[in-house]
């Protein structure tokens, strides 16, 4: 039987690096946080990689699934944590827990790299470079690290997210012109 189902993978690395890009511009100390960050955590960074993680499990990628819909949630739940944080009656208590809530996203996509390691090399660096990411994040809020490592880490992840961009285009332009036009590696 062949599968005629559309490759859903630059849906969600595109979904999952232009938004990891602008909150990383506000990591980085460029931008304030903002609604269109948070607009594209719900609904790009959000929706559209859910959408991919399903198109992922039609197609049988247990890889595909886990990723695209955990890190969809995951910025579906940040949002929620930047926007509804100390409102509405909820507290505002986040600020130590937070690190903890980051470590083990950190944790979460180590193992997921482990999971690239057979995979081509532009998905080992945006895993490798999102562990990382999420790890200087963590140790930022943990520690109050703020000034240069801030700057730094938002630096970081928008090296990450540009990596997730590349390997999105890579994938739809090799596949629209059946040849190499950007190496995955």
């Amino acid at each position: 039987m062949q599968d005629n189902l559309a490759n859903p993978a630059p849906l969600g690395l595109m979904g999952f690096g232009m938004t990891t890009i602008l909150l990383n511009l506000h990591n980085a100390g460029l931008f304030e946080i903002s609604a269109v960050i948070l607009a594209m955590g719900i609904f790009y960074g959000g929706l559209a990689q859910v959408i991919a993680g399903m198109m992922e499990f039609k197609k049988g990628n247990t890889f595909g699934t886990t990723a695209f819909t955990s890190y969809g949630l995951f910025w579906l739940t940040f949002v929620f944590l930047i926007y509804f944080n100390g409102k509405f009656g909820i507290p505002d208590n986040t600020v130590g827990f937070l690190a903890w809530y980051l470590f083990l996203w950190g944790v979460f996509t180590f193992f997921m790299w482990i999971g690239t390691w057979k995979a081509n090399r532009a998905l080992q660096v945006v895993f490798f470079t999102l562990t990382v990411l999420f790890w200087m994040l963590s140790a930022r809020d943990a520690f109050g690290w703020t000034g240069t490592w801030a700057v730094l880490t938002g630096y970081e992840g928008i090296f990450c997210g540009a990596s997730a961009i590349y390997a999105a285009m890579a994938q739809v332009l090799n596949e629209s012109y059946g040849r190499t036009v950007l190496p995955l590696g």
